[in-house]
């Protein structure tokens, strides 16, 4: 069921822009541990189970599971853009 829209409240402001700190927070952890694991499907499985298990309950589940996918698919992206034999051969 869709939820109604309403007036913005100081109470769900707050609740939004707490939400907002802890994902900077999971990412800023992502980051600095793909710095040292690498950005490869282990360092960002490492990653992203490392962010998650920081931020406790949901926001950290949410967190290590747009991580965990952000992760294949950039490691998908790099795989389809590595130069090929045929591209490398010049002619």
């Amino acid at each position: 069921m869709a939820e109604k829209v309403g007036m913005p409240t100081v109470s769900g402001i707050k609740e939004s822009m707490i939400t907002y700190g802890l994902g900077l927070g999971g990412g800023l952890v992502f980051a600095l541990s793909s710095a040292f694991t690498g950005s490869g499907l282990i360092g960002g499985l490492l990653g992203a189970g490392l962010a998650g298990s920081i931020i406790k309950g949901s926001r950290g589940e949410a967190i290590a599971t747009m991580l965990g996918f952000q992760s294949v698919v950039s490691s998908m992206n790099n795989a389809t853009s590595a130069p090929t034999e045929n591209a490398r051969r010049t002619v």
